[in-house]
């Protein structure tokens, strides 16, 4: 690649000997599309290399050191690394190997050779979202509360729960570790004592939606992660795994590039 055309693209590429690999050849490769199409995404623009517009059909990466995006999306060239969404029942706690000997996740593992580790943790009598991974530093933009990645529960809760107390979870309520405030929050049901409540945070905080439902008066009876940031559950059965498709995985990735790069600017 021409310094002119490839800026930082060639950072950490290992040896002038290493030529590396064509970048449509590189896309192809990671399923984004044809080499030919592939090919035309980079004549008109649409392809990066960390952060710099390659539109030369010469270009060469080195998939193992560059960071490649298609218009703004994350690509993953990294082969080696799992990324699993898992629908976790009640009754199973988020841990890999429970000294307890309870009911844990490597049941739900057998089926990749990679070792995989939870990101974050859903409590034993919480169902829904749970994000499977051998990918260390996306783990950590997940899990770590300073990058703010938003989740979506489902609450079942006791009584008829009235708009003031929707709006009281959107201002905040006080708990025994500080105040804390819902992103969002609706009722989406009211009937026979129970209603359903639809909680948006990015708090870690333990049993934060249970704790801030009993504070207004409405103990849960039944919690389920829906959505952890851009990942949906959608109709993953309980006590299923999959695969991410290639969406989903690039929509994880560029969340995470995003964060890194926030916190390097923040930290010039």
């Amino acid at each position: 690649m021409s310094d002119a055309s490839t800026g930082a693209a060639t950072e950490g590429a290992g040896s002038a000997s290493d030529e590396g690999i064509r970048l449509q050849k590189v896309l192809a490769n990671a399923g984004v599309a044809s080499r030919r199409v592939a090919e035309i995404m980079i004549v008109e623009g649409r392809v990066r290399v960390n952060g710099e517009t390659v539109t030369e059909l010469g270009s060469r990466i080195h998939p193992e050191t560059d960071l490649v995006d298609v218009d703004g999306v994350a690509v993953q060239l990294d082969e080696s690394k799992r990324y699993v969404i898992l629908n976790k029942p009640t009754g199973v706690v988020s841990s890999m190997n429970d000294d307890r000997g309870r009911p844990d996740l490597r049941r739900f593992t057998e089926d990749w050779d990679e070792r995989l580790y939870n990101v974050g943790r859903l409590d034993a009598d919480t169902s829904g979202l749970l994000v499977l991974t051998n990918d260390g530093a996306l783990a950590h933009v997940l899990a770590h509360p300073s990058f703010g990645v938003t989740k979506v529960y489902i609450a079942k809760v006791e009584g008829q729960v009235l708009p003031q107390t929707i709006q009281r979870l959107i201002k905040g309520v006080e708990l025994e570790d500080g105040r804390i405030a819902a992103d969002k929050a609706r009722l989406l049901d009211a009937s026979r004592g129970e209603s359903l409540v639809e909680l948006t945070l990015h708090s870690g905080r333990n049993r934060i939606v249970r704790r801030m439902m009993a504070e207004v008066g409405h103990p849960v009876i039944e919690l389920v992660r829906r959505q952890f940031g851009p990942l949906h559950l959608g109709t993953l059965p309980v006590g299923k795994a999959r695969e991410l498709t290639t969406v989903e995985r690039g929509a994880l990735l560029t969340l995470s590039r995003q964060d890194d790069s926030s916190s390097a600017d923040s930290a010039e």
